[in-house]
């Protein structure tokens, strides 16, 4: 019998729990094993979701740290046949997430995987953006270097004109303010730029409007978890 990975997905704002499918909780009872990003937060998360959970009873080991180690602790849970919770730090695991590299051993072992739905920024902010969603990208961060990170917002927005493709980035939210400015200076007047500030939080927003527009008022995010995404295409 192969060893089952699920894909646990966290919430993106901690009033935001109701956003985390009630099957999630069931997925949690039926692990032996948690591979986590911050072992600290899932414990506290996975007792918001199951308050009699007693968390001492299962193994946790941290991703990301002394990954030839971690990597070594979960082919070992897959060979035994483990049920193994891999958790996200926000949103799904995997995705803009170290996860990844547990989900790629596990497919080589050809364990079962079972992604559960949860919440995700990039598809959140795509599906309340009215850009196109059905051809974009997903392209991280951008550079720190300021001069670098013009250059790629160019070529963003270039291959967004020609290839008529939604550009979706992120930022560390307390750099979210200088990423803001650099894009309205770099963008054309035209380019449409969407927002998404605090996801499934009480105070969420979404906004589209073109460079132009934003221009005109430019909002304040500093240390605010947001998602950017940039379309100059018809």
């Amino acid at each position: 019998m192969a060893a089952t990975v699920y894909l646990i997905p966290c919430f993106l704002h901690e009033e935001g729990l109701q956003a985390v499918p009630a099957y999630v909780t069931q997925a949690i009872q039926q692990c032996d094993v948690f591979f986590v990003e911050n072992e600290r937060s899932a414990r506290r998360y996975f007792k918001q979701l199951w308050s009699s959970m007693v968390i001492d009873n299962y193994e946790w080991h941290t991703i990301h740290k002394a990954e030839a180690e971690v990597i070594s602790h979960f082919k070992n849970a897959l060979k035994q046949n483990k049920t193994i919770g891999i958790v996200s730090e926000a949103g799904c695991p995997g995705v803009a997430d170290p996860g990844q590299i547990l989900i790629g051993v596990a497919q080589q072992a050809q364990a079962t995987v079972k992604p559960l739905t949860g919440p995700s920024s990039i598809l959140l902010a795509l599906m309340a953006s009215g850009m196109n969603g059905q051809q974009f990208q997903f392209v991280g961060y951008l550079p720190i270097d300021n001069g670098q990170r013009m250059k790629q917002l160019k070529e963003l927005e270039e291959y967004s004109r020609k290839k008529n493709c939604t550009q979706i980035f992120i930022e560390t939210p307390y750099r979210n303010n200088q990423l803001l400015e650099t894009i309205l200076k770099t963008a054309q007047p035209g380019t449409q730029l969407c927002v998404a500030v605090n996801l499934t939080g009480p105070d969420e927003w979404v906004k589209t409007k073109t460079i132009a527009q934003w221009k005109q008022q430019p909002p304040d995010m500093h240390k605010q978890p947001a998602i950017f995404l940039l379309y100059a295409g018809g």
